[in-house]
């Protein structure tokens, strides 16, 4: 069952007006590509904490550009855990798979109040005709989350229990810098340590420990939900390796 959603009622933020449009890890688009993505656009979804909006195994009618707000993609197994993929922040685009394929394969939870560009998809096949540029942007989001599968995946199959937990802070606070929501190296993140041991594919308690253990070098803090990046170069050499920025970045 899908619940906490809703539309719009009429206010859909201008594609002009758009805040992600000024971040300037996104690239700018042309005059004719805004034109095009204001007629691509048809409507705000607004979904509440807890909520999924994407399920495995139906097809979706629309794909979703995260306007803001933060989600994450998982599976659940028939015993009822749970294995988080990824998560999604603002300028992902997340239903692609059910829109180009025949069903999802995942579904899509919101984390936090979620708001989110919707578009058909129908008229997925104008923007690869008539685009180009932007079916470039698409293949890009694609393979981009291609690429964080497999970071993923090498956490699971290669990294210590301590290196999984420093690389995946690590790649959320890069990709929240990204997007605007680091202030002075301090950062709010709405997942709990249950969400970490679901995407690290760990128990609670072994999650807890190697937090403890994190927290014991002193190149990060965490409390309250309040993260702070104290020592970027201790965390990348715990973690064993570094997350970079791709600027710019494409975005629908």
């Amino acid at each position: 069952m899908i619940i906490g959603n809703h539309r719009s009622n009429g206010q859909v933020t201008p594609c002009e007006q758009c805040p992600l449009r000024s971040r300037p890890c996104l690239r700018e688009f042309s005059a004719e590509e805004l034109s095009f993505v204001k007629e691509f656009k048809i409507d705000e979804l607004r979904v509440e904490p807890g909520a999924s909006f994407l399920r495995e195994g139906t097809r979706s009618e629309q794909l979703y550009t995260v306007l803001s707000g933060w989600a994450f993609r998982y599976k659940m197994l028939d015993d009822g855990r749970r294995q988080i993929l990824n998560y999604a922040l603002p300028a992902d685009m997340v239903g692609l798979q059910g829109a180009l394929m025949q069903e999802m394969e995942h579904s899509v939870e919101a984390l936090t109040p979620l708001v989110l560009c919707v578009f058909p998809r129908s008229k997925l096949w104008d923007l690869y005709s008539r685009f180009p540029t932007l079916a470039f942007d698409v293949t890009w989001l694609a393979a981009r989350e291609e690429q964080l599968i497999d970071e993923h995946l090498v956490s699971l199959g290669r990294r210590t229990a301590l290196e999984r937990v420093a690389y995946l802070l690590l790649h959320l606070f890069v990709r929240a810098e990204e997007s605007g929501l680091v202030n002075g190296g301090f950062i709010q993140f709405p997942f709990t340590e249950q969400h970490l041991a679901d995407a690290l594919g760990m128990s609670l308690v072994h999650t807890n420990k190697s937090l403890k253990r994190l927290f014991i070098t002193k190149a990060v803090r965490w409390k309250d939900r309040v993260f702070e990046m104290v020592d970027r170069p201790a965390l990348v050499s715990i973690a064993g390796s570094d997350v970079t920025k791709a600027r710019p970045r494409p975005f629908i």
